[in-house]
């Protein structure tokens, strides 16, 4: 059986006082669904020392170990730190830093190679909505990003509509249903007992007042929250609802 997860990204937001929001959750963690947030990179190592239950992650790294790149944040870092997952593929890093599919299966190698599991993210536009391309997308982009050797320890696929991050939009239940159910299948075809463990989540405008609804679907394994995760008062009423899923 899949373990549920609610992964929370922070995103850039959080300063040294806002680790009071992952202490105040330690309530919300006896249940059975993992519980991550996904910090800074500047708060990990804070994070992790007081987290208790809670799984700490980084939102992005590079794909090389070592070298002249600036500004940038190796898996191996994060590791070292303290985390156990980082998040590969957000949409808000494949179009703020041009970040492709190879870019993505790259970082998600070197994710695995540190011993992080990958939150993989994947996601349509809204064009690509409209037009009926969602599917198509979807395959496109796992066939690409996702590398071969993944297993339900190393990869969570996050699905992520573009267009639902941070907009208040949330696809209709039937299309959440039929997006996951796809995304199951591409892995099980690929990967096959493999890809039938690997965690599937939702993640796009997410909030305690319609989290039981989008983890009453089907092959839906938890979400990965962005605004929401920020106050653990909102963050754990996702939590409880994907406890008593």
């Amino acid at each position: 059986m899949r373990i549920k997860l609610a992964a929370g990204n922070w995103k850039m937001n959080g300063v040294q006082a806002s680790l009071a929001e992952i202490s105040a959750l330690s309530d919300h963690t006896q249940g059975p669904s993992e519980v991550a947030i996904c910090p800074p990179a500047t708060l990990v190592a804070a994070a992790v020392a007081i987290a208790g239950d809670v799984a700490i992650g980084g939102q992005d790294c590079h794909a090389k170990t070592s070298g002249a790149h600036t500004g940038d944040i190796s898996a191996e870092m994060l590791k070292d730190a303290g985390a156990a997952y980082v998040i590969t593929g957000h949409s808000e890093r494949r179009e703020d830093h041009s970040e492709s599919d190879a870019d993505v299966n790259a970082k998600t190698q070197a994710g695995w190679a540190a011993g992080l599991s990958v939150i993989l993210c994947i996601g349509e536009s809204l064009e690509e909505r409209e037009s009926g391309a969602t599917l198509d997308r979807m395959a496109a982009q796992m066939a690409a990003s996702v590398p071969d050797g993944a297993t339900g320890a190393n990869l969570v696929i996050a699905y992520e509509p573009i267009w639902a991050i941070g907009t208040g939009k949330v696809p209709s239940l039937d299309e959440i249903a039929e997006v996951h159910a796809f995304i199951r299948k591409t892995l099980t075809d690929r990967f096959g007992d493999e890809g039938a463990k690997m965690r599937v989540l939702y993640g796009g405008s997410v909030k305690p007042s319609n989290a039981a609804e989008i983890f009453a679907v089907a092959d839906v394994d938890g979400a990965l929250v962005g605004g929401a995760s920020l106050k653990a008062a909102d963050f754990s009423g996702i939590i409880e609802a994907l406890n008593a899923a």
